[in-house]
């Protein structure tokens, strides 16, 4: 019987092209306790934060907030449940989403320069 004649690895013509360097990934380092950043201004909670605060604060778990526009009004509060009225969150308003939970949305009102929670559904997601 007559073993295969098909190419073999030192039969195949090599590159002299080295492979593609890997992309430069950014490092942070723990090189001191975290800024303490206002979490009415700056979207930082003890278990969650918004990714481009990665270089200043320290979280368990960062977000990359997603674009939505407010469907209907409502108001903006300081806890999901029973927080205290921030804003009014207006039709066509943007709203940085970071995170929803139940019926609250937790994000960024970047017109208003707040963060807090808001209904979902005032965001077009039931």
């Amino acid at each position: 019987m007559k073993a295969s004649s098909g190419p073999r690895s030192s039969d195949t013509p090599r590159s002299s092209t080295p492979p593609p360097e890997p992309r430069a990934r950014r490092q942070f380092a723990l090189t001191g306790p975290s800024a303490k950043l206002d979490p009415l201004r700056h979207a930082v909670r003890g278990d969650l934060a918004d990714v481009r605060l990665a270089e200043q604060v320290f979280a368990p778990h960062y977000a990359q907030a997603m674009i939505c526009h407010v469907s209907r009004a409502t108001p903006l509060l300081s806890k999901a449940a029973g927080g205290e009225h921030l804003a009014d969150l207006a039709v066509k308003d943007t709203f940085e989403l970071l995170e929803l939970a139940g019926n609250s949305a937790w994000g960024i009102a970047p017109g208003l320069g707040l963060v807090g929670y808001c209904d979902r559904t005032a965001l077009g997601l039931a």
